[in-house]
């Protein structure tokens, strides 16, 4: 796929990804090949460059074995299919649950010449991947707790927000539950994100309050 020159979008992909310790830079160039590609390149070492060079685009750290993403990329909306396939393919390769934050600006609004009541196509993301279910779920109940807790914590003590977790972490087990008990157990219910993965021997996601 050739470079977009007139893309409506610049979209920014950014997140951590620990790996399993055995996964060569091979296996990576592969599970990111949705990106490379899109990015007009013809390996990772070719396309793992930001559209900004300032940004340290798509890093492989060999010692911690993680994935390291602050990269952007011009394109359209056909990206979000790249970002599916890159999400299925991370699971495989992956260690452990991480979430990958994606925006997309809209390169063609300006705010001064928009007519009135015209707004931006600018759209924000949040992609979970992991090796099973159960660590997608764990990334994104933590995930959800931090937000809950932030937004909370105007208004209310810390200590007083027991009862909010133990509500979510009841909600997620009801998920968890219903996930291990549904005769389709590869594939996660709707919401889960990430494409699918094996269900990691039925273990819950752990809760840390």
């Amino acid at each position: 796929m050739a470079h977009h020159e007139n893309a409506p979008f610049e979209i920014h992909v950014h997140g951590q990804v620990a790996l399993r310790p055995d996964v060569t830079h091979a296996q990576l160039q592969e599970a990111l090949k949705p990106l490379w590609k899109y990015a007009g390149a013809r390996s990772l070492v070719d396309g793992a460059q930001s559209h900004y060079e300032e940004e340290p685009g798509l890093l492989m750290d060999a010692q911690e074995h993680l994935l390291q993403m602050c990269w952007t990329v011009p394109g359209d909306d056909d990206f979000r299919q790249a970002l599916d396939e890159m999400c299925m393919n991370l699971n495989e390769i992956s260690l452990q649950g991480a979430a990958i934050e994606v925006t997309f600006y809209d390169s063609e609004f300006d705010e001064e010449e928009a007519p009135n009541g015209q707004e931006s196509r600018d759209d924000f993301l949040v992609l979970f991947v992991g090796p099973s279910p159960a660590a997608i779920m764990q990334v994104q109940r933590d995930l959800l707790v931090q937000d809950v807790i932030n937004l909370m914590e105007r208004h209310f003590d810390a200590s007083e927000l027991d009862g909010v977790v133990k509500e979510i972490d009841r909600l997620f087990n009801q998920r968890f539950d219903a996930l291990v008990n549904s005769l389709e157990i590869g594939k996660p219910p709707r919401g889960l994100g990430g494409g699918h993965g094996s269900h990691g021997g039925g273990r819950k996601p752990r809760h840390l309050h």
